[in-house]
């Protein structure tokens, strides 16, 4: 019963701080060309924050193994507030690019937690679990991206004039992102006080540490040299290719982030709001299937073998988005990625949990969301690059690079299934 009270609280903790990021990732391209930014800067916008994320989630997950789980997450979501907070009053693009860098640099968040559901899980629901802050993450763009667009849309400036407050709503108008931004700010903090106030310690600090603590970084051989030693409850030796995996996956749904939104301006005709329902079917099918259906599945097939699955409905969904000639298809094709993204990233997270020692799950989780960040500091500036070469060419080639994710899977079960 502790157990689920900790789970409940961490997953609310988790939702909470992503309704601002679903706020704020769908707007951030059409707020930079407020700014003259280009595609290729604007995929810079999205790549600077992973390439935080990469140098610090591996330092703040080795920290959150040695000084507990708390700490770590009452300052990511401490450093979203002031992230967002940027964010609403940026008046430059280099401004924006502040936020962008405070974000990533404080966003350890998700890595913490999933090292925390890691401690309080065994094998057998780990993938449940993991799939909690993948429905979380659901939420976030189901609701986020739906607020966002409530918050700049014309029919609410009106309905504030109408109440009276004509001054702000005429600043609404003016400073049409700042809102958004605040909001998000607001709702990170309130993260931040459930954490302090509800969120109770997993680790035990007097426990001895392993000393990934003291190399956190994903540049040094030796941080690589302990990952490849971990021997979890798997015992396959496949943490590497895994979270390689990851970093494939993470590359292919950001890559997304860019050029998405430049292909639906340009190629459908969609503006900021239409974007913003598109995000809130992805969310849709997240909520429901890593929600709800994971750990049905879980009980009747293996993680590897929805792993596999997962990875070929991505690269599927990907490869088919250029072909979208209306909303209608766009939605189709977005959501048969979304199916995949839903059921792969739960399992390769429970996977990568089950080959990482107990005491070094932060360390472990923090290492796969460094790569995860190169991934997504990689794949916007390449979706914003090829786009302006052409509109299909990010959708198609990150297709074929995701792809490799699909042999890492086949892999991972023979290895399964050679094992005595």
């Amino acid at each position: 019963m502790k157990n689920k009270s900790a789970l409940a609280t961490v997953f609310l903790v988790v939702v909470i701080d992503l309704l601002g990021f679903g706020i704020v990732l769908p707007l951030l391209p059409f707020y930079a060309q407020e700014f003259s930014a280009s595609a290729v800067t604007i995929g810079l916008l999205y790549s600077v924050y992973s390439f935080m994320q990469l140098i610090f989630s591996p330092i703040w997950g080795s920290w959150s193994d040695r000084i507990g789980r708390r700490p770590i997450m009452l300052m990511s979501t401490l450093g979203a507030v002031i992230a967002y907070t940027i964010f609403g009053f940026a008046e430059s693009l280099g401004v924006l690019f502040v936020s962008r860098i405070v974000a990533g640099t404080m966003g350890g968040n998700i890595s913490t937690a999933q090292a925390y559901i890691a401690d309080i899980t065994d094998n057998e629901n780990r993938a449940r679990g993991m799939g909690l802050i993948g429905a979380a993450f659901g939420i976030g763009f189901v609701i986020g991206p739906a607020t966002a667009t409530g918050l700049i849309h014309p029919a609410f400036h009106e309905f504030i004039t109408n109440i009276g407050f004509v001054d702000f709503a005429s600043w609404m108008e003016v400073n049409r992102f700042a809102l958004p931004g605040f909001f998000a700010a607001f709702l990170s903090f309130c993260s931040f006080l459930m954490v302090l106030f509800k969120l109770p310690e997993t680790v035990d600090k007097s426990a001895p540490k392993e000393d990934t603590y003291r190399r956190p970084s994903v540049f040094a051989p030796r941080f690589w040299r302990l990952l490849s030693e971990q021997k979890g409850s798997s015992a396959r030796g496949f943490l590497i290719p895994l979270i390689i995996g990851f970093f494939l996956l993470s590359f292919g749904e950001s890559s997304l982030y860019s050029s998405f939104p430049l292909f639906a301006e340009s190629e459908l005709h969609m503006n900021a709001e239409d974007v913003g329902i598109q995000f809130f079917y992805i969310g849709i099918i997240a909520v429901i299937v890593q929600g709800f259906l994971i750990r049905p599945l879980t009980k009747v097939f293996s993680e590897e073998k929805i792993f596999l699955v997962g990875n070929i409905l991505m690269v599927i969904g990907l490869g088919l988005i250029p072909l979208a000639h209306n909303m209608i298809t766009l939605a189709v094709f977005l959501c048969l990625m979304a199916l995949g993204k839903s059921l792969n990233t739960p399992t390769i997270t429970s996977l990568i949990s089950q080959e990482a020692s107990e005491n070094n799950y932060g360390a472990v989780m923090g290492a796969s969301q460094g790569l995860s960040g190169l991934g997504r500091m990689i794949g916007p500036t390449w979706g914003g690059a090829l786009f302006a070469a052409y509109f299909g060419a990010p959708f198609i080639a990150t297709a074929v690079i995701v792809a490799g994710t699909v042999w890492i899977a086949g892999g991972l079960i023979f290895k399964e299934k050679s094992q005595p």
